[in-house]
């Protein structure tokens, strides 16, 4: 059995203010997010099978399944939860898909124009990034809309099969995409991750920074271990598990038994495995190589009771696009055995119920939701604007809690000066409902003259 050594650089979260209990201003908080729910009556639903009663009032909305999925996603439809009233007059339902694939394609930079149009003709709203090593995104739309630019996505053969993730949308961000939000006076702010006006298409070296040019998941890979197989491999003592995010996605939720590598970004992973286990090409002892854990004691060897074997290693992510580079990278360095969860954690929360769960906490997003419980669910967590990380209810009540400035994590890392300008910016949000003011922090003269150029660019027609 291996045990991961500590690490000095693994510190302990910040001391937070005691909380008993819950207080007066966070129930408030939770019975206003509640409140916000009960007023937008429409919900994305994902189902597997559905039975259409027209006569019931209520009653699930199958939509059309999306084109050239691969063989696992298929069987699912797009389902609404309609109120009273029906369909007519309602604005449409939505849909958020996650997808990714590993691909060679070194012309990426030409498929950035026509995608981003074709995402703005639709009100496709998120981010995409395209590279030489493949596609990665998360957009929000109508389902006929995300069905339209996924398969125009793979209308090129070495775009085919992409991995896709189907979340439900919240009320909250299908007022948001729609851009009629009473938090926001000027439309959707830009706070939120799927306005309809919006989408990112960025080109970049890799879909996801690792760092390393060698690591080539097109080539080699490790074994995908489906949700309904995961709790077994991971339940035996002889099989390492490794959590591949960074401490902030860790913190707040994690299996049981995982190692947490205590990364702050993805690229410190190869740091971390050169310095947890052995490998036959080299002897840090006979090399002079100073191996210890940083508070002047000999660090424990993960792999010590199998001298120069590497152990079983079982990884896991958020929604497998780490692991697909983090295997590949492993299985270079000459492991042999090399496994991880097939559509990462959110995958295993959608299938598996929470009796028979491993997971212990909630999983970090990097959208609106901040954090999702079994089911997909909506989490408790909040998002710290000044650091970017999860809060939880009992951060909030810290003295080092101010929203939109600081929280317990980074309070002390912020100068003041730094804090300052993240309060004038929170004070323009909540005056205008986007940072910068109505003209977003430009000239209001120069914004003007700008509009009107090129309003006599255009046809007379228009």
């Amino acid at each position: 059995m291996f045990v991961p050594h500590t690490k000095s650089r693994c510190c302990p979260s910040p001391p937070l203010a005691a909380a008993i209990s819950k207080t007066a201003a966070a129930a408030a908080r939770r019975a206003s997010a509640a409140a916000a729910s009960v007023a937008v009556h429409r919900l994305l639903l994902p189902v597997r099978s559905l039975t259409h009663n027209p006569s019931a009032p209520g009653s699930l909305i199958p939509r059309r399944r999306f084109g050239n999925m691969p063989q696992e996603e298929r069987g699912w439809h797009f389902a609404v939860a309609m109120g009273e009233g029906g369909v007519d007059g309602e604005v449409p339902a939505l849909v958020v898909v996650s997808f990714y694939r590993f691909a060679d394609i070194p012309d990426h930079a030409a498929f950035r124009r026509p995608l981003k149009e074709l995402c703005e003709e639709l009100r496709v709203s998120g981010g995409i990034i395209l590279a030489p090593e493949g596609i990665n995104g998360s957009i929000c739309g109508t389902p006929a809309a995300v069905h339209k630019v996924l398969n125009f996505i793979q209308e090129d053969d070495r775009l085919k099969g992409l991995r896709m993730i189907q979340s439900p949308v919240t009320p909250e961000d299908e007022a948001i995409h729609h851009g009629h939000t009473s938090q926001s006076p000027v439309g959707a702010g830009d706070d939120a991750p799927f306005r309809w006006d919006h989408v990112r298409v960025k080109l970049k070296k890799e879909i996801v920074t690792f760092g390393d040019p060698g690591v080539m998941p097109t080539k080699m890979v490790g074994k995908y271990v489906k949700p309904k197989d995961w709790n077994s491999l991971i339940s035996d003592p002889d099989t390492v598990v490794i959590d591949v995010r960074n401490m902030y996605e860790i913190r707040i939720g994690k299996f049981k038994r995982a190692v947490d590598p205590c990364t702050n970004s993805f690229r410190e992973f190869p740091t971390w495995v050169d310095d947890q286990f052995e490998f036959v090409e080299s002897d840090t002892r006979e090399s002079g190589v100073n191996n210890d854990n940083g508070i002047g004691q000999p660090a424990e060897d993960l792999n010590a009771s199998k001298s120069k074997q590497l152990p079983r290693v079982a990884m896991y992510c958020t929604g497998g696009i780490r692991c697909e580079k983090a295997s590949s990278f492993l299985l270079s360095k000459g492991f042999k055995e090399v496994y991880h969860l097939e559509g990462g954690i959110l995958k295993y929360l959608e299938e598996i119920p929470k009796a028979e769960s491993l997971w212990e906490g909630e999983c970090f997003v990097f959208d609106k939701r901040v954090s999702v419980e079994h089911g997909l669910a909506q989490g408790t967590h909040k998002l710290c604007y000044g650091c970017k990380q999860p809060v939880s209810d009992e951060d909030m009540e810290s003295p080092e809690w101010e929203y939109g400035v600081s929280c317990p994590y980074c309070f002390a890392t912020k100068s003041e000066e730094e804090k300052e300008r993240a309060r004038a910016r929170q004070r323009q949000f909540e005056t205008w409902g986007v940072i910068g003011g109505p003209d977003k922090g430009r000239s209001p003269k120069r914004h003007d003259a700008k509009d009107a150029a090129e309003a006599k660019q255009l046809p007379n027609s228009i």
